[in-house]
């Protein structure tokens, strides 16, 4: 595709996956109770990759499409996949994993879906890649990869991360915007 640079390839996101356990670990040290959570489609197989070294008490997957802001923009019949929490969220310390922060849109409606489920102590937000461009105040407390002001500024350029098996490789890339393309 014209216009598209690759950011980090297999060995690259490997890395950058390691170096956010490292910072996760770092800071759930002197948690009492804690689990893994990650946003479907990228964000849960990268909290599953992590939590394989950290041994969290629990890993659980949020699927938020029906908590977007964008709904009727993304598509017309959109695919909602279940939401893979099966231990209570009430005081736990938690771990929010997603691929990519620009808007904050996406998080907020993960947040959003886990204050429906219960009342947690605490929540960190954990990025491999913060693309900056925030619509929302929201900050990662780890992140592998900071692009704020490496990219163009605006929405006219993705930064995609791509992970098996969800992708055909391991790769991160920054593309232009396709007028097909959804605002996350």
């Amino acid at each position: 595709m014209a216009g598209m640079k690759v950011l980090a390839d297999e060995t690259r996101v490997a890395e950058l996956v390691e170096q956010l356990g490292r910072q996760v670990a770092r800071d759930v040290a002197s948690a009492r109770g804690w689990a893994m959570v990650g946003v479907r489609s990228r964000g849960d197989v990268l909290a599953r990759r992590i939590a394989e070294k950290l041994r969290p008490d629990h890993v659980g997957t949020v699927d938020i499409t029906l908590y977007r802001d964008d709904l009727s923009e993304v598509a017309s019949q959109p695919v909602v996949r279940p939401t893979e929490i099966d231990f209570p969220i009430d005081g736990l310390d938690l771990v929010l994993v997603d691929d990519v922060l620009m808007t904050g849109r996406s998080v907020r409606a993960a947040l959003d879906l886990l204050m429906d489920l219960g009342r947690p102590r605490r929540v960190w937000l954990a990025v491999l890649v913060d693309r900056g461009g925030r619509e929302l105040p929201i900050a990662p407390d780890q992140v592998a990869l900071d692009l704020t002001g490496a990219v163009e500024p605006g929405v006219d350029h993705l930064v995609e991360v791509h992970v098996r098996p969800t992708d055909a490789r391991d790769q991160i890339i920054v593309r232009p915007r396709l007028h097909e393309d959804a605002i996350a």
